[in-house]
């Protein structure tokens, strides 16, 4: 019988206890018996952080396998797009936290899987993907991993012992030359079809008025090799994955079991859904990516700091590496003054920092200080492109500045505002900004660092929402 936390499947349905508890159960019971143990490499205490969720199979040897020494441990990424989101980054901060533990973690991107198309979590089959759209997927992700990777040593890394290397690697390399018939022979007969069928991931589909390809039926085959390969290659004995992965954990297991009569495990992480309980990622059409193209970092940045107080306890024990203690004191800061919002900027500079680098985090800093104050200075600090990320939309004008230039006349080659009486009475009414400055007086000279900022810009607002930025050349 297969299940998590004795649990099994019945007419395509998971049965099971409470899940953080078993695993917090499994944990100190075994470290009661072996406190010798280190339980600094048993990252089954990320329960206490809500990381890690479920194990499986539902046994008790795993918190002594993982305190016996470095283990092997990876988590997939398939490349369906070309960047990563915030769903993603949580199974990524599960590998760093496997990685400070002094376990040996790999990050495998599914170059050949993201061909067929994982149908956890989907109501409906996935466009397939072009071989040259995966491979550029690919290189993106490969590049998003190794910049989180290094800044996390660089920024966060702070004891003098060596951190294990994380492994970067693709699953096209083995299946690339694989016969078909070799899969088969090999795969296909050491799996159970009853076992296959049962998987909730294929229940669902199977119920849905589009059914299920065989092609996507077999994806779960392919993740089962991939941990019977890094098994054989690495020693892998830990699969870390979504609570969606669940059915392919399982099918992995059997696999690994099966062919070698060794155990191995899988861990799940949670997903991470909104403040309404939605899943967030590319299906729900609402993802926050974590490549600047298309996510920039001001965004992300925005992002975290505009969570509701509601959520920011679980949020700092999810997205950052902040120890509990340190959360528990953030949290108390935050409650005495809940508008200052002092736990969504912990938590906004320590994603930001991770994610982008000192670079980044220094650029969401300076435009959101931009964003919210009205002082020029604040202004001064960005440079052109900045400044237009920043006013998304603004319309962008190049200037020659000559003598005697006026503000009516910036205003007049601007088009920013209606001619004739409209137009004077926006301004007489206090409707026109310049550096975040009321103007009245139009006939005004341009003064620099008044008008004209060091960096060579002037921003024009009108109205409310109306941004236009001039370039002086």
């Amino acid at each position: 019988m297969y299940g998590v936390n004795s649990s099994m499947f019945v007419n395509g349905k998971l049965l099971c206890r409470g899940r953080r508890q078993v695993v917090a159960s499994l944990t100190s019971q075994y470290l009661l018996k072996r406190r010798c143990y280190s339980s600094r490499r048993n990252i089954l205490t990320l329960t206490e952080r809500g990381i890690f969720q479920d194990i499986f199979p539902d046994t008790s040897d795993l918190p002594k396998v993982l305190s016996s020494g470095p283990q092997c441990i990876y988590c997939g990424f398939d490349p369906t797009a070309d960047s990563l989101h915030i769903g993603n980054l949580l199974a990524i901060i599960a590998l760093l936290h496997c990685q400070r533990a002094g376990h040996n973690p790999i990050a495998l991107i599914g170059g050949a899987t993201a061909l067929i198309g994982d149908p956890s979590g989907k109501t409906t089959e996935r466009t397939p993907l072009e071989s040259s759209v995966v491979q550029s997927n690919a290189a993106s992700i490969k590049s998003s991993l190794q910049r989180i990777f290094t800044n996390h040593e660089r920024y966060f890394w702070k004891e003098d012992k060596q951190l294990p290397k994380i492994r970067i690697m693709d699953n096209k390399s083995w299946y690339k030359d694989m016969n078909v018939l070799r899969f088969l022979a090999g795969v296909g007969r050491q799996l159970r079809m009853g076992k296959l069928l049962s998987r909730q991931s294929v229940q669902t589909r199977l119920a849905s008025s589009q059914g299920m390809s065989f092609a996507e039926f077999s994806y779960q085959l392919f993740q089962a090799y991939d941990f019977l390969h890094l098994h054989h290659e690495y020693g892998c004995l830990i699969q870390l994955g979504g609570t969606d992965q669940l059915g392919n954990l399982m099918t992995g297991h059997e696999l690994v079991k099966r062919v070698t009569g060794k155990d191995v495990y899988g861990i799940v992480i949670p997903l991470v859904t909104s403040s309404t309980g939605d899943k967030l990622g590319k299906t729900a059409g609402n993802a926050v990516w974590i490549n600047e193209e298309k996510t920039s970092a001001l965004d992300l940045y925005q992002h975290f700091l505009r969570l509701p107080d509601a959520d920011m306890e679980h949020y700092l024990k999810l997205f950052t590496l902040l120890p509990l203690n340190e959360i528990a004191d953030v949290m108390r800061l935050h409650k005495k003054t809940p508008k200052n919002r002092k736990a969504q900027e912990k938590l906004a500079e320590q994603v930001l920092l991770l994610v982008h680098g000192e670079i980044g985090l220094d650029r969401a800093l300076r435009q959101t200080e931009a964003l919210y104050h009205t002082s020029p200075a604040s202004l001064e600090q960005l440079n052109d492109a900045e400044i237009t990320e920043l006013f998304q939309g603004a319309t962008v004008t190049r200037l020659l500045l000559e003598p005697g230039f006026s503000i009516a006349q910036m205003l007049d080659r601007v088009k920013c505002l209606p001619q004739g009486h409209k137009g004077d009475l926006i301004l007489s009414a206090g409707g026109v900004y310049i550096n975040n400055q009321r103007v009245t007086d139009a006939s005004r000279v341009l003064i620099k660092d008044e008008h004209i900022l060091a960096n060579g810009l002037t921003l024009i607002r009108v109205g409310k929402k109306n941004y236009y930025i001039v370039k002086w050349v």
